[in-house]
């Protein structure tokens, strides 16, 4: 065995060893417990930053780890490889988005393969190759077939910039996300997918995950979803048949809706607006574009009254509609009945422009509340509410809602936060849309036979716009069917288009006649899926609803796609978030350069528990390389003596037994802290707490060294899903032919964590005087005979005479000699 720790050499060894016997191909006809581990796949931007190599390295120890327990594993990798990002670089460098994004595919794999990742990389798929995205636009056409698709023209953030549609999340301050232009308002046509018709599945099945999901997850998907139930409230504008439907949670404060507030898009201010010159210079200064309900929650609140009158449906009282820049047209629907005495924001806007506030909701106990001073927001009982008052809210809510239904004048509903999915985007680096535009009018999907549709190589990104739009030749086609002429769909899909199913693809990663096979449901769900907390509403909802969408067509079979998710936390650095904008990142490439890939997965590992933040220091790369130099040098140590043949465990002294006992002890610890609380961390811990027991063992007989022996293989099993490379040299040389990767996890001999023996505590007159160690099953007589031997005890009874003992079984002895 080589006498020093040589990162390069040790790494090399290992990782040709894994290549060359395909140690992590996966298969489904291979014995044992199936388990799917996934991590996020990344977007191909040139280089891993330690953002990715933690994500990686937590997914690969959690792989490596189940793959010891007997399990068969499917640990695959692949790319996010279409995106805005390599349209853009390719128009700043003059190279093709295709050959950019392949360029930094092939460096981001071999700094996975340097890390010694144990993908299955025969697996590999990238979104941007034929191959994959083939599937995805026959899956397009099949759920345009069962009209859960269609085209409509919506009011969009577009950015002038990147010439693209942005969703409310991708613009910050009124500017998008990447170009930092300010966003405007533009109306086009655009693809949805109507999720919505899954909405009561997508909330309902979140229960289904509550023990292995992290809560907060939950309930940011629950909330965007947004599901509630109230009544649908119809108000009837005054001198005119129109009618106004507006949908509140509150039915029981309908009493007290003192007026109507409209969005400044909403139809009955597109009738009037030409009519009131007032109302249509209001409506011109609004700008919605871009801010999503929170951000409106924080604007000053604005309006203006129309002069229009609705009738309340209860009372006949008129009340006047008002335009407001805090109400918005895609929540509800664009209209609300303000409420100002049980609303905050009704309540600002009442109180700017001096409207009417009428309390009818009371506390159900002392003491009272002045809704002129500030909303009364919780439920409580009725006032002020006509033959309703008395009631309670939940009884309030119910006969409302009964009165207006039973008058045709509104009923109870449901009401979802939810809004379908525009799948479509301006761009062409993307996944064309399958539509072709036929000649006569006709709107048809690309038949299966003619899929995929491919992008063309000759793209010019010189033009404005979209270049698939502009391009020459390729949106021009025949109609397969019927010879006629047609244009093609310029539109590409929405990257989440395309991270929303490649879980299941990597299952039937080389089917060419299906989407899927009978794989996917031999390895599906995902038994743990690992990313990034960002990704917890958009990527999994969609990936949720997708999963749905390809069970009711008969794909798949299971309801979920991910059992368990892990959501890492942040990386910092100073205490502020890596990222490119700021210039803090690290590359890792250096630091295994310097200390090897596993110093640089062992400091990550150890900085802190997976879901919390990780405070990124030099030094802690530093320690880690420490520490397993100490563990390269102790096994040499050890190995140089000649090995040993195995400790005989019924003839181990106190010493050997304590450090047996020790082992176990961390064994038991660390299949609790990887196998159920993901405490990689703390299980890191428990090793160098062992290594360091074990140095201080000095006992060179033939068990002593037997137990070392035994010691040395528990601490590199336990350590070698998150140190691999040195685990699989180190276990070479300690005389195994069979690769550590090929070991099974240890056994843990709870006889070894038995204790024979305790320690007694010796006092005189109360006070500590020494300590000694007892057999468990010893008598008092037996143990006063042994204190009464002590050194100490001597010492401090000499010339006194014991009137009492007072003893507590096998804890202490106290010798009383003052009365």
């Amino acid at each position: 065995m080589q006498k020093d720790y040589n990162p390069a050499k040790v790494e090399k060894e290992a990782q040709d060893f894994w290549e060359e016997e395909e140690s992590f191909a996966s298969s489904e006809g291979l014995s044992g417990e199936k388990f799917y581990c996934l991590s996020m796949f990344p977007y191909p931007s040139g280089k891993l930053h330690i953002g990715h190599v933690r994500n990686y390295t937590i997914g690969d120890v959690i792989a490596r780890y189940q793959r010891m327990l007997g399990k068969n594993v499917l640990h695959p990798m692949g790319w996010d490889a279409f995106g805005l990002p390599a349209e853009n670089a390719a128009i700043e460098n003059k190279i093709s988005p295709k050959q950019w994004t392949l360029d930094n595919i092939s460096h981001m794999k071999q700094q996975m393969k340097s890390l010694g990742f144990s993908y299955d990389w025969g697996r590999e798929l990238s979104t941007c190759n034929k191959d994959y995205y083939k599937w995805e636009q026959w899956f397009f056409t099949k759920l345009f077939e069962k009209k859960l698709v269609y085209k409509k023209k919506s009011k969009v953030n577009w950015d002038p910039v990147d010439k693209t549609v942005l969703a409310n999340e991708q613009v910050i301050d009124g500017k998008g996300w990447r170009s930092g232009a300010l966003v405007q308002t533009k109306e086009i046509e655009q693809w949805f997918l109507k999720i919505t018709d899954y909405a009561d599945q997508l909330i309902d099945d979140l229960e289904t995950l509550e023990n292995t999901w992290p809560e907060r997850v939950l309930t940011m998907q629950s909330n965007w979803i947004g599901r509630s139930e109230g009544a649908l409230v119809k108000f009837k504008i005054q001198n005119s048949d129109d009618l106004l439907e507006i949908y509140t949670t509150r039915p029981d404060t309908l009493m007290g809706a003192t007026f109507i507030c409209l969005a400044p898009e909403h139809e009955t201010i597109k009738k009037i607006k030409n009519k009131n010159p007032s109302v249509k210079l209001f409506v011109q200064g609004i700008q919605h574009s871009g801010r999503s309900e929170a951000e409106i929650s924080k604007v000053e609140k604005l309006g203006i009254d129309t002069k229009l009158k609705a009738i309340h449906p209860i009372t006949k009282e008129e009340i006047p509609i008002w335009t407001a820049n805090y109400v918005l047209l895609e929540y509800g629907s664009g209209a609300i009945m303000s409420v100002p005495a049980h609303d905050q924001r009704d309540w600002e806007f009442a109180k700017k422009y001096n409207l009417p506030i009428k309390q009818v909701i009371e506390p159900k106990s002392p003491p009272k509340v002045n809704t002129n001073e500030q909303p009364y927001l919780e439920y409580g009982v009725l006032i002020n509410s006509g033959e309703f008052s008395g009631l309670d809210s939940a009884n309030g809510k119910k006969a409302i809602s009964k009165s207006l239904l039973k008058n045709n004048l509104g009923s109870p509903t449901l009401n979802y936060r939810l809004r379908d999915w525009c799948i479509s985007r301006q761009r062409f680096w993307g996944c064309p849309i399958p539509i072709l535009y036929r000649e006569d009018g006709e709107v048809i999907p690309v038949p299966a036979d003619d899929l995929p549709v491919e992008l063309p190589d000759d793209i010019d990104f010189s033009k404005p716009g979209n270049s698939l739009e502009n391009h020459p030749t390729w949106k021009h086609t025949k109609c397969p069917k019927t010879g006629m002429a047609a244009t093609r769909e310029t539109d590409t899909f929405d990257t989440f288009f395309e991270s929303s199913w490649y879980q299941a693809r990597y299952c039937s990663y080389d089917s060419e006649t299906s989407m899927t096979d009978e794989r996917a449901n031999y390895w599906l769900p995902v038994d743990q899926y690992i990313g990034g907390i960002e990704h917890a509403i958009l990527h999994l909802l969609y990936a949720r609803f997708f999963h749905k969408l390809m069970r009711d067509i008969g794909l798949l079979k299971c309801d979920e796609p991910f059992k368990q998710l892990l959501t890492q936390g942040m990386v910092l650095k100073d205490g502020v978030k890596m990222s490119k904008s700021t210039g803090n990142t690290v590359d890792p490439q250096p630091l295994i350069e310097k200390y090897g890939s596993d110093t640089v997965r062992l400091f990550i590992m150890f900085a802190s528990p997976p879901e919390q933040s990780l405070e990124w220091t030099d030094s802690g790369c530093e320690g880690a390389s420490r520490f397993i130099n100490k563990l390269w040098r102790i096994v040499y140590e050890h190995v140089e003596k000649g090995l040993p043949v195995g400790a005989k465990h019924k003839e181990l002294n106190e010493a050997q037994t304590d450090l047996r006992r020790k082992a176990h002890a961390t064994l038991y610890k660390v299949n609790d802290d990887i196998g159920r609380r993901y405490t990689f961390n703390t299980a890191i811990a428990a090793n160098m707490e062992l290594l360091n027991f074990l140095i201080k063992f000095e006992d060179d007989t033939e068990n002593g060294r037997n137990l070392r022996h035994e010691v040395l293989e528990l601490i590199i099993l336990m350590l070698s899903p998150i140190i691999p490379h040195v685990s699989h040299v180190l276990w070479k040389n300690m005389g195994h032919t069979e690769p550590v990767i090929s070991a099974n996890w240890p056994i843990l001999d709870n006889e070894a964590l038995k204790e024979d023996t305790t320690n007694i505590v010796i006092q005189v007159d109360g006070k500590l005087r020494g300590k000694i160690i007892i057999a468990l099953d010893s008598t008092k007589d037996n143990v006063k005979a042994r204190a009464l031997e002590d050194v100490n005890t001597k010492k401090f009874l000499k010339g006194k005479t014991i009137k009492d003992i007072i003893y507590v079984e096998n804890k202490l002895i106290n010798f009383v000699t003052k009365i």
